[in-house]
């Protein structure tokens, strides 16, 4: 197994900070924008099976995906999308039998609350107007997957030209929404989902379904640290109460 660099350790401690490493019994990598639903998941888990602690590290599914590859000790991998799953079971790092579909999502324009904007209508982009003097809060379309999502929309919309230049481009989904939050940014690109939690911003529009491929949530066991525990974890996320607290924090689920 490769090494940690120095980066990637970083990161993987920053990701770790609100939780103990030492104590845990299974450890979740899982896209950004998953905050919310997955610490809800492992409270009610947690419930029924107290001695099986749960510990998370929230990031840009590319950023997980990069430090699994290096050989950071995840148990379960949680993409915002195919690709980075996709990634990793190329490289043999998955249990692909146990690779599922968790729950999908779909891609909104925010503005902060505050704002005197309501609604806009994305596809004539008379919204871009407003970022003239400012920028477009996205995750980075060059490894983060709500930012690539963005970036196909828009091109689908003929917009992307028009707005690659204005872009605040920042490490993953939340860190887009936390620039809306604070009326950094008069407009950013992020999921529901993201939206829903956040009483600081409010979704003034929704991309149409067709201008991007479909938002999944794709899940797995980790080869190097495929265990019971995190099997029974893995096993409890596809559970009906998992997808009833999916669904309550926006998610689609099946």
């Amino acid at each position: 197994m490769k090494k940690l660099t120095k980066i990637s350790t970083a990161l993987f401690v920053v990701g770790l900070s609100v939780s103990s490493m030492s104590s845990a019994k299974v450890t979740v990598f899982a896209a950004a924008s998953m905050t919310d639903a997955l610490q809800q998941i492992a409270a009610d888990y947690a419930k029924q099976n107290p001695k099986n602690e749960v510990v998370f590290s929230f990031a840009s599914s590319s950023t997980l995906a990069k430090q699994v590859e290096e050989g950071a000790p995840a148990d379960i991998f949680v993409s915002a999308s195919n690709k980075w799953m996709k990634y990793l079971s190329e490289k043999n790092l998955t249990v692909k039998e146990t690779e599922k579909t968790l729950a999908g999502n779909e891609l909104v324009l925010i503005a902060p609350l505050k704002s005197a904007v309501d609604a806009v209508e994305i596809s004539k982009g008379e919204w871009l107007d407003a970022l003239k003097d400012s920028y477009l809060s996205v995750g980075d379309p060059a490894h983060v997957p709500a930012g690539q999502y963005a970036e196909e929309a828009l091109t689908k919309l003929n917009l992307w030209d028009k707005v690659k230049e204005r872009l605040a481009r920042v490490k993953d989904v939340r860190g887009a929404l936390a620039l809306v939050e604070r009326a950094e940014t008069p407009y950013g690109i992020v999921y529901s989902t993201d939206a829903k939690v956040s009483q600081k911003v409010k979704t003034v529009g929704v991309f149409p379904a067709e201008s991007y491929k479909p938002v999944v949530y794709p899940m797995a066991l980790l080869k190097e640290h495929d265990n019971a525990d995190s099997r029974d974890f893995l096993k409890y996320l596809g559970s009906d109460d998992a997808k009833k607290v999916l669904e309550s924090y926006g998610f689609s689920v099946k």
